[in-house]
């Protein structure tokens, strides 16, 4: 009989610290930058996003998210054999940020270890972990996305420090009999690195380069709709499936108007697409499992329903996971 992998829980984290347009634009002003509430969600959809506290790490944030994706699953954290977390800030250079979490959930000797796939990291982490579950190298499996993107911002520069949140969200992904993950497409074009990145490094103890996310939004804005369109339809072929199979679009949480063109362009309604950048911002790789719990949670998406989630994100990196919840 055929393995397959299905989510059976979900969970999210925010850190309790939220700053809406307002608060962000005045804490700016403070500091001889300006911009306004309308210019951020008129160009971005951005109402609000949450920011850590000084010393929370993505691992804090994700074994939250975490233990709320537990305890939706039914699921006891010793049960765990595998932990995947995508996050582009880990806590260190190394030991991987999930190796951290799996402490900080009390529990050892399962494999652990991080995905670098900025906003993407996700969806590539999902894909891992579905083909562990079907090779029988796991069971039950965590796969998080956890950010403090707070952290690598440049608050001189208005066009990315009002991007972006931190927060984290979770899946429990367990092995089943029926297919949960029906499908995915992944893809990366290294050529694309000068677009968004944070273009510095550790050496002999200093920071060499810059350690400040920088973007050229509209180059990203060009390539993520066209992309995230094609990687949409390759999963959908490979499921059988067309765009009237889709019950909801899971997407990154970037920007209102790339969501809004893929819609259109999936010929989907924005009412079937889950929306929460409004008050969470772009939080990377947390931005999809984040969007998932929520509209879990607020009895938006339910049970049996067929989901599109998909990224796209610095590297350049993107992808798509068709799954029925």
């Amino acid at each position: 009989m055929r393995r397959y992998s299905r989510i059976t829980g979900t969970g999210s984290y925010l850190p309790p610290r939220r700053l809406t347009n307002a608060d962000l634009v005045a804490e700016l002003a403070a500091q001889g930058v300006e911009t306004s509430d309308e210019w951020i969600v008129e160009r971005t959809g951005i109402r609000a996003r949450h920011f850590a506290a000084p010393g929370v790490y993505s691992s804090d944030l994700g074994a939250e998210a975490a233990k709320n994706a537990l305890a939706a699953a039914g699921v006891d954290a010793k049960d765990i054999d595998l932990i995947i977390v995508a996050t582009s800030t880990p806590d260190m250079v190394f030991p991987s940020t999930a190796a951290i979490l799996q402490h900080k959930l009390g529990i050892a000797g399962c494999p652990v270890f991080d995905v670098q796939a900025v906003c993407s990291g996700f969806v590539y982490a999902l894909t891992v972990a579905d083909a562990m579950i079907q090779t029988g190298s796991a069971s039950k499996a965590l796969v998080i996305g956890a950010e403090v993107f707070s952290r690598i911002l440049d608050f001189k520069d208005r066009t990315t420090c009002v991007l972006f949140g931190d927060g984290a969200g979770a899946v429990v992904l367990e092995a089943s009999d029926t297919p949960g993950l029906l499908s995915s497409d992944l893809h990366a074009d290294g050529k694309h690195v000068g677009i968004l990145c944070v273009p510095g490094h550790v050496s002999g103890g200093k920071v060499l380069g810059d350690p400040l996310l920088k973007m050229d939004g509209q180059a990203v804005f060009k390539l993520a709709v066209g992309v995230l369109e094609d990687a949409a339809r390759a999963a959908l072929a490979k499921a059988g499936k067309t765009e009237a199979d889709i019950d909801w679009l899971v997407p990154h949480q970037a920007n209102i108007r790339i969501m809004q063109s893929t819609a259109k362009r999936l010929k989907l309604p924005m009412s079937k697409v889950v929306v929460t950048v409004d008050q969470h911002g772009n939080t990377s790789a947390a931005s999809i499992p984040l969007a998932l719990d929520s509209a879990v949670r607020a009895g938006q998406v339910k049970k049996g329903e067929t989901l599109m989630l998909e990224g796209v994100g610095g590297g350049f990196t993107w992808g798509a996971v068709l799954l029925t919840l």
